[in-house]
Order: C-alpha cells, then sequence, then structure tokens
C-alpha cells in the first residue's frame, strides 16, 4: 500500500510521458540544447528527412547527434508496473492506436505524431498573433485618443488666450486713440476759449482807437501785439493736431500692418501728400524740397516696387520708405532685394543728375548708386558696381563704401544728404545737406553701365526711414 502511494507521489511530480505520443516514455533521450525529453523512436520519426529540426515543445533547433540518453526518466519508468503500462494501452480505442503505433512501429507510413505536434503549434502560434495584434492596435488606439483630446485643450486653451490678448489690444487702442482725441480737443478747446478772450479784448482796443484823434489811433501798435498772441495760439493748434496724427500714423503702421492691401501704383490725379508732384503741397513742407547749388540738376526720382524688400514699406507716392513690423505684400518680382535695401525705378547714364535724401528718421542706413545687375543679396557698395555713404548708429560712424572697401569720413551724421552724379566726369558726390552743401566723399566711377539710386536700412529698426526730397524737375 505504501509502494502505491509513493508511485501515485512520483507520477504527480514527474511527467512520466512522451510530449509526441502521450505514453510512458520508451528509451527517453534528451535534447542537449533545451533539455526536453521524448522518446527515441518518437524524436527520430519526428526528424526524418530532415538534417535539423526544431524541438516540438520550444522550438530550438537540434540534429540527431544532439540526443543523449535521459537514465534517470529510464529509471523512474521501470518503477511503473508493466501491468499499469498495459492496462493503458488497452484502454487506447482501437481507430486510434496511434500512441503504441508510434512507440513501437515507427516504421509505418503517413504522418508522425511529432509531426502533428508540429502542426498543432504552428496553428496555436498563428492564432496567438491575431491576437497580439489586436491588443496592440487597441493599445495605439487609446494613446491616440487621449493624444487628440490633449491636443484639443491645449488648443482650445491657446485660441482662448489669443482672443483675450486680441480684445485687450483692441480695448488699449481704442482707449489710446480716445485719450489723445480727448486731449487735442481739450487743447483746441483751451485755444477757442483764449481766442474768444483775446477777441474781446480787440474789440474793445478797436472801439476805443475809433474814438481817438487820427495822430493817436496806431500808438503802442496793440494790434501787433495781439496778432503776434493769436500766431502762438493757432500754432499750439496745429501743433496738437499733427502731433495726434503722426502718433495714429505710427499705431497704424507698427500695429495693423498686414491689414493693409498690397501697395499699387499711385494715382497720378490723387497725390495730396507733403510729397505729391503739386508744387504747393510741396511748399508747404520746405524740408521736403530741394534748394541748393544743385537744384538745375534735380531729378524726380521715386522707389521700385518691384526692387525692394518686403519688410520695408514704401508709401503711395513712392518717396518714403520705412521698416516694417510685418512682410509687405507686394507682386512677385524676380529682381526683389532678400536683405533691407531699395532701388529707385529711374537710371542714368549721361549727364548730370542731382537728389536728395532725409537721413534724420534712420540710424542706420546706407544712400548710394548701383548697377542695374546688382545681386538681390549684395549689400550696397560692396561689390564693384556700387558706391555709397552708411552710416552706422550703434559705432557712430561714417563711411564711405566701394568694392568691399571701407574708407572712415570722421564727421558727424548727416541729417540730409545731398547726392551728385557727374557721368561726364564719372564721379559721384555726396554732401551733407544743411544750410550748405558740405562735401562728405566723392568717388570715381569706372562703369558706362546705367546707374540708379540705391538706399539700404537697417532692418532692427522699426519706424526707421528714409524720404527722397521733392522737386519740379528740370
Amino acid at each position: 500500500m505504501a509502494a502505491a502511494v509513493d508511485l501515485e507521489r512520483l507520477q504527480a511530480a514527474v511527467d512520466l510521458r512522451c510530449a509526441c505520443c502521450l505514453q510512458y516514455f520508451t528509451e527517453p533521450v534528451r535534447l542537449t540544447g533545451c533539455s526536453h525529453s521524448f522518446c527515441r523512436p518518437c524524436i527520430v520519426a519526428y526528424c526524418t528527412g530532415r538534417q535539423r529540426a526544431g524541438c516540438p515543445l520550444c522550438r530550438e533547433g537540434f540534429e540527431l547527434k544532439d540526443l543523449r540518453p535521459n537514465r534517470e526518466l529510464a529509471a523512474l519508468v521501470s518503477l511503473i508496473p508493466q501491468e499499469e503500462k498495459e492496462e493503458e494501452l488497452e484502454a487506447q480505442d482501437e481507430p486510434n492506436p496511434s500512441g503504441a503505433v508510434a512507440c513501437n512501429d515507427r516504421s509505418s507510413a503517413g504522418q508522425g505524431p511529432g509531426e502533428k505536434q508540429e502542426e498543432i503549434w504552428n496553428i496555436s502560434k498563428q492564432l496567438e498573433m491575431p491576437a497580439e495584434t489586436i491588443r496592440l492596435l487597441r493599445k495605439d488606439l487609446g494613446e491616440a485618443k487621449e493624444y487628440a483630446s490633449r491636443i484639443k485643450s491645449q488648443i482650445t486653451k491657446d485660441f482662448c488666450c489669443m482672443k483675450e490678448y486680441v480684445e485687450r489690444q483692441e480695448r488699449n487702442t481704442l482707449m489710446f486713440i480716445e485719450q489723445e482725441q480727448k486731449a487735442a480737443e481739450q487743447k483746441i478747446e483751451e485755444t477757442i476759449q483764449q481766442l474768444c478772450v483775446e477777441g474781446n479784448k480787440l474789440t474793445g482796443i478797436k472801439a476805443q482807437t475809433s474814438n481817438l484823434p487820427e495822430r493817436h489811433r496806431y500808438k503802442g501798435a496793440p494790434s501787433t501785439m495781439n496778432k503776434i498772441t493769436l500766431d502762438e495760439k493757432l500754432n499750439v493748434v496745429k501743433s496738437a493736431v499733427e502731433d495726434l496724427k503722426r502718433k495714429l500714423g505710427i499705431l497704424l503702421l507698427e500695429k495693423y500692418a498686414r491689414q493693409f492691401p498690397p501697395v499699387q501704383p499711385p494715382d497720378l490725379h490723387q497725390e495730396t501728400n507733403v510729397c505729391s508732384s503739386s508744387p504747393g503741397a510741396a511748399a508747404k513742407n520746405p524740408e521736403t524740397m530741394i534748394s541748393s547749388q544743385f537744384s538745375q540738376w534735380a531729378d524726380d526720382v521715386t522707389f521700385d516696387l518691384t526692387r525692394v524688400y518686403e519688410r520695408l514699406a514704401i508709401t503711395a507716392q513712392k518717396r518714403k520708405v520705412m521698416v516694417s513690423s510685418y512682410p509687405t505684400r507686394y507682386e512677385p518680382s524676380p529682381n526683389r532685394f532678400c536683405i533691407s535695401q531699395v532701388m529707385c525705378s529711374q537710371s542714368f547714364s549721361t549727364g548730370c543728375h542731382y537728389w536728395e535724401v532725409i537721413t534724420k528718421d534712420s540710424d542706420g542706413w546706407a544712400v548710394g548708386v548701383a548697377h542695374e545687375m546688382i545681386g538681390k543679396r549684395d549689400k550696397l557698395g560692396r561689390t564693384e558696381h556700387s558706391w555709397c555713404i552708411e552710416w552706422l548708429g550703434s559705432k557712430e560712424q561714417l563711411s564711405a563704401w566701394h568694392g568691399d572697401q571701407e574708407t572712415l569720413l570722421h564727421k558727424d551724421k548727416p541729417l540730409k544728404v545731398g547726392v551728385f552724379l557727374e557721368l561726364q566726369k564719372k564721379t559721384v558726390s555726396f554732401y551733407s545737406i544743411t544750410d550748405k552743401e558740405m562735401l562728405l566723399h566723392t568717388f570715381e566711377i569706372n562703369t558706362s553701365n546705367p546707374l540708379y539710386p540705391a538706399f539700404w536700412l537697417y532692418s532692427l529698426e522699426i519706424n526707421g526711414s528714409l524720404t527722397i526730397s521733392h522737386t519740379n524737375g528740370r
């Protein structure tokens, strides 16, 4: 009875059946690689026709020479009574004697148990692969949903911030305009009140003067004194209005440049700016008029919309260029500069020519002339076919440039620059224009090609500008 109990414990602890034939081991052998054990007849039949096969349990490769007798298993199997082994064989159904045949008659034709086991294993693996794929796809789907949710939340948050920013900017802009308007209105109201007071005084003086004898009527000249007071008050009004216009212009150009329509060629019948071709309009701003010893050679030059960098904005009259916060939507052009430069539309190949440029509103600029074929990335004065003078405010330095060679001029910043081009003498001269002309530098030019007025603006100085002075032509 004790022996039977020990045998049951042994069978429960150790698997004494072959994985191929599912019967008790017959001549058990062990694979040296993975240490799995099988009946020798089963594993030999499994390897028939193959030099190298995979273990029926773990698929690790082996050859018949890798088989080693498993004496421990053989000893354990020998402990099982022969009667039990025979009973197990008799219990097998007659239509399926595959187990006994596999172990006792391995030479029979047909598919062996090892091959069936391999086929079952392959089918199991094929079933596992779709299941694993489905699991990974579901995991990816969950991660995608989570990521999309985070992106939606972030976009919603960003757009809320942008809306708040735009609304805040709108409120601040309207408040700024309203404050400036009120300040101007207050100045005008104060001036009107003062003018009324002065008018009442003048009325009283007039009444008193009309009652005086002729010889005393103009004594003290009170009307002259009051005229001076009136002129001062009117100047205050004009100053307030001009200051308001200037601030609004800067605000619109800096804040809303993207909303401006593309720059179009000007309508000559609607030029009403101080840079207009109308002599009367230009006369209102003497600073933009040319009046010097070179006036007889003065030319009417304007900026070329096809040869201007996209971050330089040109006014409708094409006489003022300024640095913009945003790209300007010009028409496409193959000749457009890729650096902060602009050329004029007019070119000169013979005779004498003169123009002036107001430079006081920029702290970094270059004024000069250049050949038409100057490269889109060639800076003025750095090539053999361009000549200029240049001011760098960061260095407080005025220089002359040609062929990438610099000549220091050791002069103060000119507020207005005159350019005199003498093509017969093959020279170009630059002058500082104040009450009189002061020569800054003269180049000898060595080209017979037409030359164009050309300019460079320091692109980081927002609202820096250059303005071409007005002329009525020769």
